[in-house]
């Protein structure tokens, strides 16, 4: 049997976790994942990946009942090991109640019930903390991500010539960069503008596609109209990404689009900024407020959101010029 691995975590934290799961199919073969189902349809065209087992555990499979009614199914398919990269009693409780032998994650929280605990770095990037799980160096093997050829029409489609790509949501409002329509603006001037997110961002797609029509150049709110693994093959094929600290920035990670990330409530030093060389993360230091959560509250604590206001639009378009990705694609 192949191995198992659960991880149902945020949205960038599975994206992050690929490297995880090519590493263990190097050892083991294609493994079984379970996940979330918004981050499910990642994970089936990826190559280290079997099966994908969505776990709605906010929805239909919320609460006790449903950690046992998986844990019944993953019983049923007698796996000799599970790798658990995401420390929670829900997690823990699964790969105990399915009674697999072999339960390896990291150290702390709930690690009592593992059969074996691995000690998790505490500096470097996310992708290569969760690499140690399986005894594997930094960089190893780095975030990859699979759309399929009809991802790559769909997201085509959207958008003809060279563009950038803007993500200006996030589920934490304190990380929502407030300038992203004057950024569009300005760089309308020069290339075409892709607006991604979910449903809840089609309204801040709107208004940053408004920015740009007065001047007649091509601007594209897609937020809403594409599958994640759409948005995914969308962003790949961008001469650059401008984001918040949030899911967007993995995906690029994963489809090696250049990055500018701009982190307000949060810091680099987490683990989950740009991994590759020459992808710029820019930051308001120092102030004494910033970091004031690990995602990112709501809203600014002390009202005065100065770690993303003070961030200017100038400073943002100098590190998309530092970067040179507009010029490499035109």
């Amino acid at each position: 049997m192949p191995a198992l691995v659960i991880q149902t975590a945020f949205l960038g934290d599975v994206v992050l976790t690929t490297p995880l799961l090519s590493a263990l199919a190097a050892e083991h073969g294609p493994v079984d994942v379970v996940t979330t189902p918004i981050a499910g349809p990642l994970l089936e065209t990826h190559p280290a990946v079997r099966t994908v087992i969505p776990y709605d555990k906010r929805g239909r499979d919320r609460g006790w009942a449903g950690v046992q009614s998986l844990a019944r199914r993953l019983k049923a398919e007698r796996y000799a090991c599970a790798y658990l990269p995401h420390r929670s009693l829900r997690t823990a409780a699964l790969a105990l109640l399915a009674r697999i032998p072999s339960r390896i994650g990291f150290s702390g929280g709930w690690s009592f019930l593992y059969t074996e605990a691995r000690p998790k770095p505490f500096v470097g990037h996310e992708s290569d903390r969760l690499l140690a799980l399986a005894n594997e160096a930094p960089g190893a093997y780095p975030p990859h991500l699979r759309p399929t050829a009809a991802d790559e029409q769909a997201a085509a489609a959207l958008v003809e010539g060279p563009f950038v790509v803007l993500a200006p949501g996030s589920i934490w409002g304190s990380k929502r960069w407030p300038y992203y329509a004057e950024l569009a603006a300005k760089l309308a001037e020069h290339v075409a503008v892709v607006v991604v997110g979910g449903p809840d961002d089609v309204e801040l797609g709107d208004a940053i596609v408004q920015a740009v029509r007065p001047s007649g150049r091509q601007a594209v709110n897609a937020c809403g109209r594409l599958t994640l693994r759409q948005s995914a093959a969308l962003i790949g094929k961008a001469a650059l990404l401008v984001t918040n600290d949030s899911a967007p920035l993995h995906l690029a990670t994963a489809m090696g689009t250049p990055i500018v990330a701009l982190f307000g409530p949060t810091v680099t030093e987490f683990g989950f900024g740009p991994l590759r060389a020459g992808d710029l993360a820019l930051g308001v230091d120092p102030l004494e407020c910033r970091p004031c959560s690990s995602h990112g509250p709501p809203q600014c604590p002390l009202g005065h959101h100065r770690c993303l206001r003070e961030l200017t639009v100038a400073a943002v378009i100098a590190a998309i010029e530092e970067l040179g990705a507009l010029r490499r694609r035109r």
